[in-house]
């Protein structure tokens, strides 16, 4: 008796942790991209504009794991002084920010891994990198963001924040 009270139990168990996964029409597992979603509200296009140019970052969901990125930074409306190419990825549990920047690491993505996301702040570190070694981005209550790199440079500690908006 006490064999088929730990089978069933067991089986409970075993049906339970099946039944939380979600499967397609044709009986395929669905994948859930959980850390991904912390980071939808980075999904737009941002801007900032003063009087030395515009910095721009627009983000799109390119599919269920994956969004995409394009910075750039345009001086006098014509000169691109930077132009970058971002992927956030889920990879099993890891979120992942790989930037390709023209021009830099012989136009080779570098990746960074999360390793904080509260209160909404997506902190990526990648400490092998010279720099930056971290990029933050931070919603902020008025729905502008702030975008932090930083890291060393020289052998000293440095860091640049940009608040950009949202466009409608």
């Amino acid at each position: 008796m006490k064999n088929k009270s730990l089978i069933v139990a067991a089986s409970i168990i075993l049906m339970s942790l099946i039944s939380c996964n979600k499967y397609d029409a044709k009986g395929n597992l669905i994948k859930s991209y959980d850390e991904l979603q912390k980071a939808k509200w980075l999904v737009g296009d941002w801007k900032k504009t003063d009087s030395l140019g515009t910095l721009q970052e627009i983000w799109t969901s390119q599919d269920d794991s994956t969004f995409v990125g394009q910075s750039y930074y345009i001086q006098n409306e014509k000169d691109t002084l930077h132009n970058e190419q971002i992927q956030l990825t889920q990879d099993k549990e890891h979120l992942i920010y790989s930037t390709t920047v023209k021009g830099e690491n012989n136009n080779a993505p570098v990746s960074f891994q999360m390793t904080k996301d509260k209160d909404s702040v997506l902190l990526f570190e990648n400490p092998k990198n010279t720099y930056p070694e971290k990029i933050q981005y931070q919603l902020n209550k008025n729905n502008s963001l702030s975008v932090t790199i930083s890291g060393k440079q020289k052998g000293k500690n440095s860091s640049e924040t940009y608040i950009m908006t949202k466009n409608k």
